[in-house]
């Protein structure tokens, strides 16, 4: 696998040539139009095929998947340009092995979705996960489960046999996020007893895999609290067989300030839960600077200290497939930037002419174009380089895996690179 980044007068046909692609393969494996141009500096994900299968006219990916001794999920992975999809063309290529196939392990790869998630999205990526975790089921005033119109993800997650997670958080019925919500129930045993059966009804009702738990801006005082709250999840769904995991604010020393820390002992909540979340993204955020979303230098740095308090086969990696784009100049408290795909930031650099840049240490890519109304603009996003660069961190850690905020943007080369760079367990 080799991530060639495109110089001046590089074309999608040229590009495929020095490499001894067909164009149309080599757009399938980043997820672009065969017939796409490309801006100085975006990248692109190149594998080298050990065996191409041409379709025959009738031909169904199942049947193709066992005259080869291999799956559709595989066959799926294989051939991001399938979209999850079965319907084939004739004289269509489907790579069935890679001659490049070097893993660097097997890891669970999870990812997180909304309800309306475009289906295309969901279906494209499924095949490369081990779970799917809709979100969010939220707590009502009086402890009990609020409810999450699910049904078309976990349909979705059984056809590509993607082990669904039930989430958990704080959301109230007003669709905020709300710390007092948890200190309600933190306080409470009779509130925590009703909710953990309303949550012990739904794994089964739903045929859910597990639980994933994501309380954030809990109160420092109730740090204990929150965590015995996990331990008593964990020790009533285990012996039922449903795991327990927790997402854990990206802190780098046990005793960081901030409300978004404090509570979150990494410590007791890798002991108390099976796998925990380490969030490792929101450094350039909504309403901060225009800087990386996931700077690798930040992350490590919580990777670091997680190992120190969390045995490393617990955790998953947080990764992020967005990026954002802010108007300048930067005003804090004023400046609003707005989220947007990868592949949105390379359409935007492509209408401005704007050349993509990477800046080394932060391990991202990011470009300034000036909009059509006059006012300059900073997009900070992620591509093959950085995903790659965090991607390696689960294999030199000894992580579990990695877990994806979120499908609902698309970045279709990261499937690709993940394909060839991990085996992916299925879990159900």
């Amino acid at each position: 696998m080799q991530i060639h980044v495109v110089e001046p007068g590089d074309t999608l046909f040229s590009t495929a040539a020095r490499y001894g692609l067909s164009p149309a393969l080599l757009a399938g494996m980043n997820g672009v139009a065969a017939d796409a141009r490309l801006v100085v500096g975006q990248t692109l994900v190149v594998r080298e095929p050990r065996l191409v299968h041409t379709v025959a006219p009738g031909e169904t990916v199942y049947a193709i998947a066992r005259r080869y001794g291999t799956d559709a999920r595989q066959l799926y992975r294989n051939n991001f340009s399938l979209g999850g999809q079965s319907d084939l063309r004739a004289g269509e290529q489907l790579v069935i092995d890679y001659a490049d196939d070097d893993r660097l392990g097997r890891i669970e790869a999870n990812a997180y979705a909304y309800p309306y998630v475009d289906p295309a999205l969901l279906d494209a990526a499924l095949p490369f996960l081990s779970c799917l975790t809709p979100f969010t089921y939220g707590i009502g005033a009086d402890g009990g489960l609020l409810p999450l119109a699910d049904e078309a993800l976990l349909s979705a997650a059984a056809r590509y046999r993607a082990a669904p997670l039930m989430h958990l958080s704080t959301l109230t019925e007003a669709g905020a996020f709300s710390n007092e919500r948890s200190s309600l129930l933190l306080g409470s045993p009779a509130l925590q007893e009703r909710l953990i059966g309303d949550v012990a009804a739904t794994l089964r009702e739903k045929n859910y895999y597990g639980l994933d738990v994501d309380f954030e801006f809990v109160y420092p005082a109730e740090r204990v609290l929150y965590a015995d709250f996990i331990r008593t999840l964990r020790e009533r769904l285990n012996p039922l067989g449903y795991p327990v995991l927790v997402a854990l604010a990206p802190k780098t020393r046990a005793d960081q300030p901030g409300l978004l820390y404090e509570a979150h002992d990494y410590a007791l909540l890798g002991e108390a839960a099976n796998a925990v979340l380490l969030m490792t993204y929101e450094w350039g955020y909504t309403y901060g600077p225009p800087m990386a979303v996931a700077p690798l230098p930040q992350v490590r740095a919580v990777v670091d200290y997680a190992v120190q308090a969390i045995a490393p086969e617990k955790i998953f990696l947080g990764i992020p497939l967005y990026g954002y784009d802010w108007p300048l100049p930067f005003v804090r408290g004023e400046t609003r930037a707005e989220s947007l795909s990868p592949q949105r930031a390379v359409e935007l650099a492509l209408r401005y002419r704007a050349e993509i840049l990477y800046d080394e240490r932060a391990r991202s890519p990011y470009f300034y174009y000036t909009a059509r109304d006059g006012r300059q603009h900073a997009v900070w996003f992620e591509d093959a380089r950085s995903m790659d660069a965090k991607l390696r961190l689960i294999r030199e850690y000894g992580l579990r895996g990695a877990g994806y905020w979120n499908l609902m943007r698309a970045m279709p080369q990261n499937w690709t690179l993940l394909n060839a760079l991990y085996e992916v367990d299925t879990l159900v």
